[in-house]
């Protein structure tokens, strides 16, 4: 896989939970359903992640695969469209997690912001453990093993990416320059054809001498469409295009997403450790009477009493779910004790009732088939380990692990 193709994949990841949320489905989940129209898509249950943390209760993540999945499905994103894949079926995960720990120092992983602030988190569970530590280079090696160019990310999560790029780019440096680089780029460029290879040069010239960006990109696109080198030829052509060894593993780019506004009923971030969740396949009587009894602004004991939406965490689903003219109703009934609170919370119950209807009945369809989960996920697994085992092939040849 080139460059250029990378830049059309992206990465995905979520930690076998279960049954997801609202908190999920407007932080997470919509955003798989557009990217999957605009890219090669690979999402993955990250059931080897959930063991750095919860290593002794293995029966909480075999349960909650296909019961997350299920829930990926209901709110649009088509197996068609992005592969959907168990990170654990996929051994070649780990077989690079090993490969590239040989060569990460060890002040790398412990310099993560997560590490530490994980630790004080999870204070109730033992972490100093050798797969705690090693997560965030698991997590690149996720990302690495499918050339992805993009991750999706929120904010928090972009020293994850970076590491990842570092461990990319280490990785390149240390094993991109095999022996007789500059012979093997210059035969391969022999390979594409008398006007092909004389548009590279010229192109690589003018980027290398000029520092011409359209014409990296110009040779960039026409090592893509070449179809008479090996993939290692052209990888090895997009290396010594940019002045460096062959690229055996991409740096991704982090593809930073919105922070999820979803606020839970007690308006608090919604989780699922707080116990303050809108579930998508909760019954939709139970939705409406969590949102009916939900805490409202305290300054309001009786329905005659002005309120101030801004202390009331029915006011923030108001900003998820409601137009500009419900706000402004909501804000002027509030302060003007014009409605009552029943009144506010009911557009909002429209709203996410609305919202969960069509998902729970495409859920209900699967729920009714596990099978059919089961084998969307077999062959979800099957596209995925076909690419991570290029990746893996190139890799181990690189590191000198092939040929016998």
């Amino acid at each position: 896989m080139s460059t250029v193709d990378s830049q059309q994949r992206v990465l995905s990841g979520m930690r076998p939970t279960g049954r997801l949320h609202l908190g999920h489905l407007h932080g997470v989940l919509n955003n798989w359903v557009k990217l999957q129209h605009e890219y090669d898509c690979f999402f993955f249950v990250a059931d080897w992640h959930a063991l750095t943390t919860h290593y002794g209760d293995p029966t909480i993540i075999e349960d909650n695969i296909i019961d997350m999945v299920i829930d990926w499905l209901a709110v649009g994103v088509n197996p068609g469209s992005a592969a959907l894949f168990v990170q654990s079926k996929i051994p070649e995960h780990a077989e690079l997690h090993l490969l590239l720990s040989m060569l990460i120092p060890l002040g790398w992983l412990e310099r993560v912001p997560s590490y530490k602030d994980q630790q004080e988190k999870l204070q109730e569970r033992d972490l100093d453990t050798y797969g705690f530590l090693g997560y965030p280079l698991l997590q690149a090696a996720d990302i690495l093993i499918y050339r992805a160019g993009f991750v999706p990310v929120g904010a928090d999560q972009v020293a994850h990416v970076e590491l990842t790029r570092e461990v990319a780019r280490r990785f390149n440096h240390m094993y991109g320059r095999e022996p007789g680089f500059e012979a093997n780029a210059e035969a391969a460029v022999g390979k594409m054809g008398k006007k092909a290879a004389r548009l590279y040069s010229n192109l690589r010239t003018a980027y290398q001498e000029q520092g011409d960006h359209e014409a990296l990109e110009k040779a960039q696109a026409l090592l893509t469409e070449q179809q008479n080198i090996s993939i290692g030829d052209r990888e090895r052509l997009f290396g010594y295009l940019e002045g460096g060894g062959k690229m055996i593993l991409a740096e991704p780019q982090a593809l930073l997403t919105p922070a999820s506004k979803m606020p839970g009923l007690d308006g608090q971030k919604m989780s699922k450790s707080y116990g303050n969740t809108i579930c998508l396949r909760e019954p939709l009587e139970d939705v409406q009477k969590k949102i009916s009894t939900m805490p409202t602004d305290p300054a309001r004991v009786r329905l005659t009493d002005p309120g101030d939406p801004a202390k009331c965490p029915v006011w923030q689903l108001h900003a998820t779910y409601s137009t500009d003219e419900t706000r402004e109703w909501v804000v002027e009934g509030c302060k003007s004790a014009g409605i009552g609170c029943l009144e506010c919370k009911k557009p909002v119950i429209d709203a996410i009732v609305s919202e969960l209807e069509p998902i729970q009945k495409q859920a209900q369809q699967y729920e009714k088939d596990s099978d059919l989960v089961r084998s969307i996920i077999v062959e979800g697994g099957e596209t995925a380990r076909e690419t991570a085992r290029e990746t893996l092939h190139e890799v181990r040849s690189a590191m000198g692990l092939v040929g016998w």
